[in-house]
């Protein structure tokens, strides 16, 4: 362990060597906003640019702005278009892709649109945006390939609707911490206080779990204070429709507990009013339920008994690119078991040291059994990404796989490298 730790912290610092890039010669302090609708498909991915918009805040932090992870099913990369050289790079998961994987499962051939928008530093002078998509044998294919001139006279500069805002949290300027924003929906606006008691439980939830506890100080924490015309969310399973600002709703891919929302404009509207790297949604409802995509948004049903747990597996998703690890027999073939996934907590064994082997101890066997012997060490579990065979886990009990367990010695990693990666 103390090995490995060393090897990534090497690694870690040449890579910000070779791929360094001095924030103040390409940016400003505001970011630009890319909206774009995806028509997906099983074999079609169709793509429009809705808008480019400013927006007052960016906060990343400027010494790491090339993206070390490779983690997600998008990736956007920009570059400066004078000398091609890559200033910016990142990705993120959204429905989009879980749509495209399922209708290749289940052989279905209905299109499905969905907005989405990524932010990337306000560039000074042209760049190329370039955005890619991830298939399931792990191969990038290029979506969009344009320029965008900051000063064209299309880039909106119209300021979001504002609300009030409330911070919990506040350790410090947003360049150098974990910012988080929670939106809510389907709280009115005599509910905000309810809103809030739910926001304060739900983060105090966050840090009691490792590797957050020591990590407090790391993190920022804003709430918008947005209320709903009606209380509650949508849930077509139960002929329920709900006003509310953003439109979540049950029932995503007629997956009763799947809790998401297809009105991300409105997300990120309400989001732009604070610095944000990681967006939280708050519904106020009692049903079980629940979503979360890496570097996009995470929805948690916040007056359920089970909230607070199911928003820190979500967050997982959401923050550390974490996959599930439970067995779901209608996502069996999810994940394709002759490619190594690119999520940090399961495997193949296609590619076994590119994720954990270095944790593993010589003594223990890979594949591991699930017997008492190995009830506490870091290994090679069948069962994980929704498969009984073919997947593989890292401990027999974590909380991407249960609500009941603490986040398995890989996940801790995977979630300290990446909290050191916004705030080192």
């Amino acid at each position: 362990m103390k090995l490995f730790n060393l090897l990534f912290a090497f690694l870690f610092t040449a890579f910000q060597l070779v791929a360094q890039v001095n924030y103040k010669t390409f940016f400003t302090d505001s970011s630009l906003r890319i909206d774009y609708i995806l028509m997906v498909g099983k074999d079609t991915t169709l793509v429009s640019i809705q808008q480019f918009k400013q927006e007052p805040y960016w906060a990343g932090n400027p010494e790491h702005l090339i993206d070390p992870f490779n983690f997600g099913n998008y990736r956007y990369e920009v570059f400066d278009s004078a000398s091609n050289k890559l200033i910016y790079s990142n990705g993120y998961s959204s429905l989009s892709a879980e749509w495209r994987i399922n209708c290749q499962i289940f052989n279905l051939h209905e299109l499905h649109s969905f907005y989405e928008a990524v932010n990337i530093p306000y560039p000074k002078q042209t760049v190329r945006f370039v955005l890619k998509y991830r298939d399931r044998q792990q191969k990038l294919h290029k979506l969009i390939d344009t320029f965008i001139n900051p000063q064209s006279i299309y880039i909106s500069h119209e300021q979001a609707k504002q609300y009030p805002v409330k911070w919990l949290m506040k350790n410090g300027q947003p360049q150098n911490k974990v910012d988080l924003v929670i939106l809510p929906d389907g709280y009115t606006k005599e509910q905000m206080p309810l809103f809030e008691q739910d926001a304060k439980r739900i983060i105090e939830k966050l840090f009691s779990y490792e590797p957050f506890s020591h990590h407090r100080n790391d993190f920022n924490v804003a709430i918008i204070l947005a209320p709903s015309q009606q209380s509650g969310c949508d849930n077509p399973g139960q002929h329920v429709w709900r006003n509310t600002i953003l439109n979540s709703h049950f029932y995503t891919f007629k997956t009763p507990r799947y809790l998401t929302t297809e009105d991300y404009k409105t997300v990120k509207d309400l989001a732009s009013l604070v610095p944000y790297d990681q967006i939280i949604v708050l519904v106020n409802t009692a049903t079980y339920g629940g979503g979360g995509f890496y570097n996009f948004v995470n929805l948690t049903a916040a007056r359920n008994p089970k909230a607070d747990p199911v928003f820190v597996h979500e967050f997982g998703h959401a923050f550390g690119g974490l996959a599930d690890e439970y067995v779901d027999p209608e996502e069996e073939d999810y994940y394709d078991t002759t490619k190594e996934p690119w999520e940090p907590n399961i495997t193949t064994l296609v590619n076994f040291e590119s994720k954990w082997k270095d944790m593993v101890s010589d003594t223990v066997p890979i594949p591991t059994p699930s017997t008492a012997e190995y009830s506490q060490v870091v290994g090679a579990f069948e069962g994980a990404g929704y498969r009984q065979k073919g997947v593989y886990r890292p401990q027999q009990r974590c909380l991407m796989r249960q609500l009941d367990a603490v986040f398995c010695k890989v996940c801790q990693r995977d979630l300290e490298q990446i909290i050191n990666y916004y705030v080192k």
